[in-house]
Formats: structure tokens, sequence, C-alpha cells
């Protein structure tokens, strides 16, 4: 069974009773890995911010016409 995250009204839901749109975040092996899913998404989503900033600043210090 999967879990999801639904961000609108902060419960798990399983497959069952899964809201469906853009208001679910899933699916999670777990219930607590669903109940984790705002925290999970936020530290990957500050992990990918972090990553664009190195990719930025990598191209922006290369040597070449800016074509790449």
């Amino acid at each position: 069974m999967s879990f999801w995250y639904n961000v609108d009204t902060g419960q798990v839901e399983t497959d069952d009773n899964r809201s469906r749109g853009e208001q679910v975040l899933g699916p999670y092996a777990t219930e607590a890995e669903a109940r984790a899913a705002l925290d999970t998404a936020h530290k990957k989503t500050e992990q990918w911010d972090s990553e664009d900033r190195d990719w930025n600043q990598r191209g922006a210090s290369a040597s070449g016409d800016g074509d790449a």
C-alpha cells in the first residue's frame, strides 16, 4: 500500500482514500515517510537550490564565449 500526504488537509491518505489532484505528495512507502513529506520536500529543495548555485557559479567562472 502507498501513502500520500495531503498538503491542504495535513492528513496522510492511502491509495483507498487518496484525494485527486495537485494537493497530494507521494507516493511514500510508509505512513511515517508521508507524514514527513513537507520536511523532506523542503530539504530536497534546499539541496537542489544549492546545487543550482554551485552549477551556475562554475558556469560563470568558466572561460569561453558563454554558448554552452
